[in-house]
């Protein structure tokens, strides 16, 4: 008897291509293990006996391979219509079972993984027509008949682990393994092929050049399900007007790159959480595992599995992108509470695109693979069409888009009494000592008329440009960002930083006022206090995984002028600890000490008893996890969500809020709010409602 191989069944119904992707697979698990495939096609006991077959395989087949023994069968002879020859199927480490019933009730306690192939009911008559010729179509119906019966009391997709939509291109094999990667059940067994995935090669490729980042993002990613842009939209407002013409002020190294990219190519994939379970969709494939998000995160992101090119200085050398919600709170000492969007959405980038505004370059990144040289070719024409003179700056699409016609009104999820109240009752739980400070948040919405979510984004950044603006599409969810705020960077080498906001003036048009405005935010000693206690805060969060005085305070309370506000902003740098896990360093500091106050844990609970709904992407993190351990991520403000409302239309949302402290006054609290409001809703045509 040899050990108990790990069984995986491939189950679907006929036609939709399990066998092949069973052979295939077992092609590719090959180069590592022995592996055994046994086909339930071999064993049916005749066209009407899918029942009978699914008995005799979990006997004689599966229940003996699973204790390591030899299985001993008689398959069905279809021409005598009767059964033939005794066989022996092997025992393995890994043994795949293929066929219609694969993953039975009764099979199910003794496999370790379950794949799902589908595909669509005519593909499927017809592959297995061409597979079966003429001696399956008087059968057809009667066989679905079987399997209709079957699929309505077994709850077979119910218990799926990988779910493979065969468009039998080819990729099927490909995609259900990376898929099975996931599976922590299959992570002993699957030790080679999780170490070639982390065995990656970089291509890299400089273009000299300028290109209009909005038009290369349409040219290459127009038509993607999935993609994302972090666009430094501000970068032309930080150069210094003193010094050499490339010189970047203080901000404008936040400002510098961009990076778009989607989840296309051999190595793309997407994932998204919610409430414990995380769902990876890798090409045609997808698994779903359950457990904490940040776990998952480590498991996927924090060793350095790529160097960066020669002369490249950007941190992100291709990975993951995305945003985390403010409600993966759960996983970091705060309640859970259900969000109406996914808790966190990622998508890998196995190629991507970096511009970088200082040194009027583009880099093209893509992991080595069969189909990199053809994507690096149309990311290359892609930049030269999209670029303007060495030199010209950034320019906008033709047409700079008008969203907004007046119509689009938003309502407040709390009035302007309520949300006084609630500052009110905050500054209660302040003078009992339950907090210092709360950081008090609302949202307005309103119905979709229709906007177009991409013509949207442009409108904001350019009526808001921001160094960490962004644009993410997954599917039928949009997130468009002019946020100016860092939540945390590590480095590849370590460097920490956080920056963070309180503070926050309005712009005036006059510049008598204008500077008058951000002296009066500079000297105020209540924005000041807020700024400070937060800055208290994120070095308590960053000296978890910082060696020991490793943590200081570069700059405190210095002001940023953007288009539509003065921010005050500090700097909090640290040294993360060699060896330290870098997904538990992000969790420790999230969400960010500006959106909930301070001590963290015990004002998050408050905020849960005072805010009347999720706050779902507002309040979370936007940026990367890159393969060379690096991570910058920024606060998730001055941010339209614009996505399904469950009824089949579709809803607009922006979060806004401000900290309250104990001499904060209701009314200055609630002008605070509708300024910050202001840059969003103005490049909409809209305005903050009245009640």
């Amino acid at each position: 008897m040899t050990p108990a191989p790990v069984i995986i069944a491939i189950d679907g119904r006929s036609g939709a291509g399990k066998t092949t992707l069973a052979v295939e697979l077992a092609a590719r698990l090959r180069m590592h293990h022995k592996v055994s495939l046994f086909h339930l096609e071999d064993i049916y006991p005749g066209w009407n006996g899918l029942a009978a077959g699914i008995e005799r395989y979990v006997t004689t087949v599966l229940a003996p391979l699973r204790h390591g023994n030899a299985a001993e069968w008689v398959s069905w002879d279809w021409e005598k219509h009767y059964d033939g020859r005794s066989h022996v199927t092997l025992p393995a480490e890994i043994v795949i079972v293929e066929g219609v019933g694969a993953a039975a009730s009764a099979a199910r306690p003794m496999l370790d993984a379950v794949v799902w192939v589908d595909a669509p009911d005519d593909d499927r008559r017809h592959r297995a027509m061409a597979r079966d010729g003429s001696s399956y179509e008087p059968f057809w119906d009667s066989w679905a008949a079987q399997e209709d019966e079957w699929l309505e009391t077994d709850g077979v997709l119910d218990h799926v682990d990988v779910r493979v939509l065969n468009r039998a291109d080819g990729d099927a094999p490909d995609d259900a393994l990376q898929a099975l990667n996931y599976l922590p059940s299959l992570s002993p067994v699957l030790g080679p092929e999780l170490s070639a995935r982390r065995g990656l090669q970089l291509k890299a490729e400089r273009i000299d050049a300028t290109p209009d980042a909005a038009a290369l993002f349409q040219a290459l990613y127009a038509k993607s399900a999935n993609a994302v842009w972090l666009d430094s939209s501000n970068t032309s407002s930080t150069r210094d007007t003193v010094g050499d013409a490339g010189s970047f002020n203080a901000a404008a190294e936040r400002s510098r790159f961009s990076i778009l990219a989607d989840d296309g190519g051999s190595f793309g994939q997407a994932v998204m959480h919610s409430s414990g379970a995380t769902r990876i969709s890798a090409g045609c494939a997808t698994v779903e595992t359950t457990g904490p998000f940040f776990r998952w995160l480590d498991t996927v992101w924090g060793r350095k599995a790529l160097r960066a090119p020669e002369g490249y200085d950007c941190e992100f050398t291709l990975g993951w992108l995305g945003y985390l919600g403010y409600e993966l709170k759960r996983e970091t000492g705060g309640s859970d509470v259900r969000a109406d969007t996914p808790d966190a959405a990622l998508l890998f980038a196995g190629r991507a695109l970096v511009i970088d505004h200082r040194d009027a370059a583009v880099w093209l990144l893509a992991i080595d693979a069969p189909d990199a040289g053809e994507w690096l070719g149309r990311a290359r024409e892609a930049v030269l069409s999209a670029s303007a003179p060495l030199g010209a700056g950034t320019r906008h699409p033709a047409g700079d888009p008008a969203v907004g016609s007046g119509t689009l009104e938003f309502s407040s999820r709390d009035t302007e009494d309520e949300y006084k109240s609630k500052i009110t009752d905050a500054q209660h739980q302040i003078a009992e000592g339950n907090t210092y400070e709360v950081c008090l948040t609302t949202a307005v919405t309103a119905p979709d008329p229709g906007l177009d979510p991409w013509e949207s984004y442009l409108a904001l950044r350019k009526r808001n440009p921001a160094p960490f603006a962004s644009y993410l599409r997954f599917g039928d969810l949009t997130v468009a960002s002019t946020s100016p705020e860092r939540f945390l960077r590590i480095t590849s080498d370590g460097g920490m930083r956080a920056e963070p906001i309180k503070g926050t003036r309005g712009r005036a048009n006059d510049p008598v006022i204008d500077e008058a405005l951000r002296r009066g935010l500079e000297s105020s000693l209540k924005d000041r206090a807020e700024n400070i206690m937060i800055v208290d805060l994120l070095r308590n969060d960053l000296s978890h995984f910082a060696v020991p005085g490793s943590v200081t305070v570069s700059r405190l309370c210095a002001v940023e002028s953007y288009a539509t506000v003065h921010q005050m902003v500090s700097t909090i740098d640290a040294r993360l600890r060699p060896g330290a896990p870098r997904a538990e360093a992000v969790a420790a500091a999230f969400p960010a000490g500006s959106m909930t106050g301070a001590p963290k844990i015990s004002t998050m609970d408050i905020l849960d008893g005072l805010e009347s709904g999720p706050r779902g992407v507002y309040s979370g993190a936007i940026g990367y996890f890159s393969l060379n351990a690096a991570t910058d991520l920024a606060v998730v403000i001055r941010t339209l969500v614009m996505g399904p409302d469950g009824d089949g239309g579709r809803t607009l949302s922006l979060g806004v809020g401000g900290a309250i402290t104990a001499d904060s006054t209701p009314q200055d609290e609630y002008d605070e709010i509708r300024t910050k409001a202001f840059g969003v809703l103005s490049a909409l045509g809209a305005e903050f409602p009245t009640t």
